[in-house]
C-alpha cells in the first residue's frame, strides 16, 4: 500500500508538473495549449480521487489502521 500511494504522489505532482510546463510554454496556439493544460489537471484531479478512494477502501476493509492521539485524550 505505502508503494502504491508513492507512486500516486508522484504521478500527482507529474500531472501538475506538466500542467505548468504547458502553461509555462510560448509559442504555441491557445486553444490547443489550453486543451492539453485542461487535460494534465484533468487527470491531476481524476488520479487525486482515485488515490483517496483507496485509502478509504482500504481503511474500511482493515489493510490500514489510523494513527496517532488517541480520542478521548
Amino acid at each position: 500500500m505505502t508503494y502504491f500511494v508513492i507512486v500516486a504522489f508522484v504521478a500527482i505532482v507529474g500531472s501538475l508538473g506538466a500542467a505548468l510546463f504547458l502553461m509555462m510554454r510560448g509559442g504555441q496556439s491557445a486553444p490547443d495549449k489550453s486543451k492539453k493544460m485542461a487535460w494534465a489537471l484533468a487527470i491531476r484531479v481524476g488520479l487525486s480521487i482515485v488515490l483517496f478512494a483507496c485509502i478509504l477502501i482500504a481503511w474500511q476493509l482493515g489493510y490500514i489502521h489510523p494513527t496517532g492521539i488517541p480520542a478521548g485524550r
